[in-house]
């Protein structure tokens, strides 16, 4: 998948500890559903600029804001794609339900 490529695997643990914030977030009912990805992409860049900042060796402006640019889009990224595990979940449960 291509999408894969473009995810340090390192950080795909992060979008595994979304799916199941998403998924906490929504049984417990203290956000609106609609504000789960935006808690996830948030959420996601946070872990990520972590983990991003404590591994890379950075000294100089380039290196800190190349850093920063990495932290951001695996964050993003990693948010998507427990977004999209989520929503194939789903619809593997709908089309069972239909077939049924």
């Amino acid at each position: 998948m291509e999408f894969m490529d473009y995810v340090k695997p390192e950080l795909f643990v992060v979008a595994v500890v979304l799916y199941f914030l998403g998924v906490a977030v929504k049984k417990s009912k203290i956000l609106d559903c609609r504000f789960i990805p935006l808690l996830n992409g948030i959420c996601g860049i946070l872990i990520c600029t972590l983990y991003v900042f404590a591994t890379e060796a950075m000294k100089t402006p380039k290196e800190i804001a190349m850093a920063a640019f990495t932290s951001l889009t695996q964050g993003i990224l990693v948010a998507g794609l427990s977004t999209y595990v989520y929503q194939m979940i789903k619809q593997m449960k709908d089309n069972k339900k239909i077939e049924k």
